[in-house]
């Protein structure tokens, strides 16, 4: 049985975090999901599975109405609300489906300790105060990830204005700047002198915001070019030599590699 089992529409590269920090710390995980408009039409449920006539008919599959990134209806089992009360996915629980963990940053650092109790602490900091700069790092990539999704949901959506585009620009910008000024300082990771959460992180925000690029006709329509393109090379050039570097890191690639490809084609 897998150490961690997390639900999720399918690609999200913010479960890939949890995913990366198991590969480098020993955890074993396991995702259950769909595509995005696959979940719908999915019993959500610590055993998440497709539903089926019997599903959509039992008492413990009630509806609630899809919101943020969700159209219509959802099936949540009562035990899925107990466990992960804001309803939302990526969730993750425990082996015995009783303990839920949300939000894609608190589901890697579950990995991380469940690693660190197997004698792979790195990831978290040595101690108090590199584990608290890390979280800084975290809680900022959380300011940084609310303007990216309202910017990637318009680009689904085709609701895309430029006020949302020049929101996502300055979001974007301040991100790199702060992650562009801790690499300058001579420190080969974003923390600290290791790889940490705050690495795997900042990777996995980075690529899910890629994703813009598959939408190159809405933003030419509006007049407006992608944030993350070559100029951005040119601006923070230590910040992309490191997420490209990470990027080919093995416990990086097999998540990062086949959707990079895919926003190529």
């Amino acid at each position: 049985m897998a150490d961690l089992r997390i639900i999720s529409y399918l690609p999200n590269p913010r479960i890939w975090k949890a995913r990366i920090a198991g590969r480098l710390c020993d955890v074993d995980i396991e995702v259950r999901g769909g595509a995005p408009a696959e979940m719908q039409d999915w019993l959500w449920d610590f055993d998440a599975r497709p539903l089926t006539d019997d599903d959509r008919q039992a008492d413990q599959s009630p509806e609630s109405t899809g919101r943020r990134g969700f159209k219509g209806k959802l099936y949540k089992t009562e035990a899925f609300l107990d466990a992960i009360p804001f309803g939302t996915i990526p969730a993750a629980f425990s082996p015995d489906g009783k303990i839920g963990i949300f939000e894609s940053n608190s589901i890697m650092r579950a990995v991380a300790k469940l690693g660190q109790e197997r004698g792979h602490g790195e990831l978290s900091g040595r101690d108090a105060y590199e584990a608290a700069r890390i979280e800084s790092f975290l809680d900022v990539s959380l300011l940084f990830a609310k303007d990216s999704q309202t910017y990637l949901l318009a680009l689904r959506d085709k609701t895309l204005t430029t006020e949302i585009h020049q929101q996502a620009v300055e979001a974007f910008d301040v991100y790199m700047r702060g992650i562009e000024r801790t690499l300058s300082s001579g420190t080969r990771f974003i923390a600290s002198d290791q790889l940490s959460l705050a690495d795997i992180c900042f990777v996995a925000e980075l690529v899910l915001f890629m994703c813009e690029t598959i939408y190159r006709d809405q933003l030419q329509a509006l007049d407006v070019e992608p944030i993350f393109d070559d100029r951005r090379e040119d601006i923070y050039p230590k910040a992309i030599a490191h997420f490209e570097r990470l990027c080919r890191h093995e416990a990086f690639k097999p998540d990062v590699e086949p959707y990079l490809q895919s926003l190529r084609r």
